[in-house]
């Protein structure tokens, strides 16, 4: 079963597969584990994502409230449920928010249990680093769907095919669920300058016209073309299926980082972190 969507441009293969660490103990107790899944020391090449954690968690409620600045927190709800300032996220919900200018930010487990969170740190272009800070909870029962034979792909962010996402972005980003039965296989399009990476939750998927296999426990990053316009990429369900893709367009901006402030340089960070210690930071609003 084949979704032929192709779009002109350049096929694009995954340039590089990392095989990932086993579950580490987190900084939340022995209730805590985690992947890093992206750190912000591979900015260069992961541009313009700073970070991904895989958050696993087997027991107690954790988090509360701490600060952000200088860019965006995407936090994904693989399994369980959590709460954050004002409302709650469910299986398979999304928390855009822009901490841009400060935020003092709350979040946490719903209850006691079994729960996994991905939350990746994603740029912000130097021009609105600073932008007032806000939120965008993303229901997983209402993203829209691209649906082709044994494929469907709902979009958090960006577009597939002719479906697009109304989710409001700075930095241009594609973040894509893909469930796929055996054998089934679809065409995604992205500009051939974006950056990206598939993370298998489930299954194994191929991917490229070299059917490169890739399976959890790995995060895949496509190759980057030197070519400008269009590309597609290619992926088959393997086995039954359900695999992310990240893909957004690099800043090529270097940054600084200490803790969760960002900044273009370091005195960035003396004056946020002081903005901070006087009290001027919020909760974020809601991102209408």
């Amino acid at each position: 079963m084949i979704a032929t969507q192709r779009q002109q441009g350049v096929e694009r293969r995954l340039g590089r597969v990392i095989d990932l660490p086993a579950p580490m103990p987190g900084q939340f107790g022995p209730a805590h584990t985690v992947v890093p899944v992206i750190s912000h020391e591979d900015y260069a090449l992961a541009d313009p994502f700073i970070l991904l954690m895989d958050d696993r968690i087997d027991g107690q409620p954790i988090g509360g409230p701490h600060p952000h600045a200088g860019f965006e927190t995407v936090t994904l709800v693989v399994k369980g449920g959590m709460v954050h300032d004002d409302g709650r996220l469910g299986e398979g919900d999304v928390q855009w928010m822009t901490a841009g200018s400060g935020v003092i930010h709350g979040e946490g487990l719903e209850k006691a249990g079994q729960a996994r969170i991905l939350q990746l740190w994603l740029t912000l272009p130097r021009a609105q680093r600073w932008v007032p800070a806000g939120y965008q909870d993303i229901a997983y029962a209402q993203l829209p769907v691209r649906r082709e034979p044994g494929v469907e792909v709902r979009l958090y962010s960006g577009g597939s095919g002719a479906v697009r996402s109304v989710t409001k972005n700075y930095v241009p980003v594609t973040l894509a669920e893909f469930l796929l039965e055996p054998g089934a296989a679809i065409e995604q399009d992205l500009p051939a300058s974006y950056n990206g990476f598939f993370y298998v939750l489930e299954g194994e998927i191929a991917v490229g016209p070299d059917a490169h296999a890739l399976r959890p426990g790995q995060v895949g990053w496509l190759d980057r073309p030197k070519v400008d316009g269009d590309s597609t990429i290619r992926i088959t369900g393997t086995t039954r299926a359900r695999a992310l893709l990240y893909a957004g367009q690099p800043q090529g901006e270097p940054l600084v980082s200490y803790g969760p402030f960002i900044g273009d340089t370091q005195a960035d960070i003396l004056r946020v972190m002081g903005e901070y210690r006087s009290g001027r930071y919020g909760p974020p609003p809601r991102r209408v």
